[in-house]
């Protein structure tokens, strides 16, 4: 088997594995009530999450048992542990719970495998709008919508007036100054993962987002952008690797489309610009 095929049908397994996720959570989205507890840090987890971290878990581990999963709702893993591991998978099996909760259908399923600290295959499923977003950075991304043929997906130049994306839910002070620094442009608020999709497939120029992530909400849909010629850097102007230090905190970062051109301009010029976790 050629290495491109074998990748492909790693592309259409997880690109399966994230749908089945999926109808599984609109079995929980469709009723009138489901369970939601607090974790650890006060975020919500819902019913939803917990089915699908069950089912991606089992069906990653029966395409590879040798492959660690590592996802949101895994009990955790110390980094003496995750810095052995050069090949794995990275999951969030419900990106976009306050999404969920709000019931606005902007939340994802995201499923991503990791080689060498680099994103390297990312399958984004948003099941209320039954699309999926994915890609692999040595062959291309892709979009497909219901059962229609997938249809090659592209960044594009930037645009006049700029299009930035923005997050629904998680709006910064850091956000609000970068924007006032940006040439003309337009916003569009969006929630999950879906932010950076909409770069990778030319619907917007840059998501700036200068607020906590962590890693199993980005690497899916880096992988799919970098597939789609896009970027995603910190600060520092670095692309974001993953399991590459004691935390699975992302720094503040850029997704953009274009050549860096200024980005980053608006950002170095602010004197409160953060700089956690730069040692990327």
């Amino acid at each position: 088997m050629t290495d491109s095929l074998a990748i492909r049908r790693l592309l259409d397994a997880t690109c399966e594995i994230a749908r089945e996720a999926g109808r599984a959570i609109l079995d929980v989205y469709g009723r009138a009530d489901f369970a939601v507890t607090r974790k650890s840090d006060n975020s919500p987890l819902t019913e939803a999450d917990r089915v699908a971290h069950g089912i991606i878990s089992r069906a990653l581990a029966g395409l590879d048992p040798a492959l660690p999963v590592l996802s949101e709702e895994s009990a955790p893993t110390d980094h003496a542990t995750r810095r052995k591991w050069t090949r794995y998978w990275l999951v969030d099996p419900l990106d976009g719970t306050k999404e969920f909760l709000k019931r606005n259908g902007e939340f994802t399923v995201n499923i991503a495998l990791v080689d060498e600290h680099r994103a390297v295959l990312g399958a984004v499923h948003a099941p209320v709008l039954d699309r999926m977003y994915f890609g692999h950075v040595m062959f291309g991304a892709w979009r497909s919508d219901g059962a229609a043929a997938p249809k090659s997906i592209a960044v594009r130049g930037a645009s006049s007036p700029l299009k930035v994306v923005g997050s629904r839910s998680h709006p910064s002070p850091e956000l609000a100054a970068y924007l006032a620094r940006l040439p003309p442009h337009e916003i569009t608020d969006m929630g999950s993962s879906l932010k950076i999709c909409l770069v990778a497939e030319g619907a917007a120029d840059v998501y700036p987002r200068l607020g906590p992530t962590s890693e199993w909400d980005t690497a899916a849909a880096q992988a799919i952008l970098e597939s789609a010629g896009g970027r995603m850097i910190d600060l520092g102007g670095q692309p974001l690797r993953y399991n590459s230090k004691d935390d699975l905190l992302n720094p503040h970062f850029l997704a953009f489309g274009d050549q860096l051109r200024d980005w980053l301009a608006p950002i170095q010029s602010t004197s409160d610009r953060q700089d956690r976790n730069r040692d990327f």
